[in-house]
């Protein structure tokens, strides 16, 4: 069993965290120093938690704020089976979900200013300096190796960080939020990791839509909103999708002219090769370059119509596949017409992305490449996981033999 020591105490920014093992390979010790801001007095409690050791499989997320990490994170979870829920009988505002397979931790909660603090220092949390890398490093490491942690809440209802949770290395560990891909140490920590690309001009439509419907806010707000997070979006967010495995780029359709209600999409699945236990989805003929309008007798759709690409191309000097599709479907039942011709799926039967898209039909993007996409990388991710375990059973005995 993996031993875990938990200390708090007042620290001045942030958490601390250290990690040692002990001689016997199948124990560990984690060392906690967090800060407890209700008290003035420095104190030290201790916390033993005891756990298996297990290897976990991280997943990384990136992408900003709206741009549809939690529908993804549904579809993921749904392909492992099992619902994800918050942690039963914690906090009502965390932001971590749980299922019998995995559990996503929302990277916000590593925050190191609260939403006062951001205000008074002026940054907002895109900024590196708001957030506390040095934890997150730590911590995604150590249930990487099987080991517990108690890990900050950043409450998004009241703007404050709450008193931490027990996390229990999971079978796959999703890290999702702005900066998944930021820090170098957490990034080599990572099994496989997705961006979601969506452009100004989708993000801005999408805003309006939630924003202006939903929230009441006005279409001056929004621009203001949108205005001032650019700046560090672009410093410190965009650049991370150079370093994903794979990219759901979301854009303006091609097939309206000057469109920009932003409700047809095209979308495109970069994929990069060379990726270990990943092999790109293709279209027809692996390496060739597709271009493909499927029949009206096959597959339903109203103005104006669907489009799928397929090509090789480079992605910040790196050899990829691209898949795209531009439009949207009028019935999913019919997408097994769509699945027939794509291939490397990791799909376990024939129709089972189609099977996922109807499991989920209520969720955004269901009718367009954004669901059908995700619902690709969700089977990507799971034979990249199945694989992952398989290699690992099997380097014991082959280390045996040697």
């Amino acid at each position: 069993m993996a031993v875990s020591t938990i200390y708090s105490t007042q620290s001045l920014n942030s958490t601390h965290f250290l990690t040692s093992s002990s001689s016997s390979s199948t124990s560990k010790h984690v060392f906690f120093y967090r800060r407890n801001q209700s008290q003035t007095n420095r104190r030290f409690n201790t916390t033993i938690i005891t756990c298996a050791q297990q290897q976990t499989i991280v997943i990384g997320l990136a992408a900003d704020s709206g741009c549809g990490k939690s529908t993804f994170m549904r579809r993921l979870t749904s392909v492992f089976g099992g619902a994800a829920e918050p942690p039963r009988g914690g906090n009502p505002d965390s932001n971590t979900l749980i299922s019998d397979t995995t559990t996503v931790i929302c990277l916000d909660d590593y925050h190191s200013l609260d939403r006062t603090g951001r205000k008074e220092k002026g940054v907002t949390a895109l900024d590196p300096r708001a957030n506390d890398f040095d934890l997150m490093y730590e911590q995604v490491k150590a249930l990487k190796s099987g080991v517990a942690v108690e890990k900050p809440i950043y409450n998004h209802v009241t703007g404050l960080l709450d008193a931490p949770e027990l996390i229990q290395p999971p079978k796959i560990l999703v890290i999702e939020g702005l900066h998944p891909m930021f820090d170098e140490r957490v990034r080599s920590l990572l099994d496989f990791s997705i961006y979601l690309d969506i452009s100004n001009e989708v993000k801005f439509a999408w805003k309006i839509q939630r924003d202006m419907a939903e929230r009441g806010h006005s279409l001056e707000s929004i621009k203001a909103s949108i205005e001032a997070r650019k700046p560090d979006f672009d410093a410190f967010i965009d650049p991370q999708k150079q370093y994903a495995d794979a990219v759901i780029e979301v854009l303006p359709t091609q097939l309206i002219p000057d469109d920009n209600e932003g409700k047809v999409l095209r979308v495109r699945l970069i994929m990069k090769e060379g990726v270990k236990y990943f092999s790109p989805v293709y279209l027809f003929d692996e390496g060739s370059t597709i271009s493909w309008i499927p029949c009206g007798r096959k597959l339903t759709c109203s103005y104006p119509g669907i489009k799928f690409n397929y090509e090789p191309d480079s992605y910040f000097d790196n050899e990829v596949s691209i898949l795209e599709m531009d439009g949207q479907f009028d019935r999913l039942d019919e997408l097994i017409y769509v699945e027939s011709h794509l291939s490397n799926l990791s799909s376990k039967f024939y129709g089972e992305v189609t099977q996922q898209m109807l499991k989920h039909a209520d969720f955004p993007g269901s009718n367009n490449g954004t669901g059908l996409f995700q619902t690709i990388v969700g089977l990507k991710i799971r034979d990249l996981y199945e694989q992952l375990i398989a290699n690992k059973a099997t380097a014991p005995a082959e280390t045996a033999k040697a």
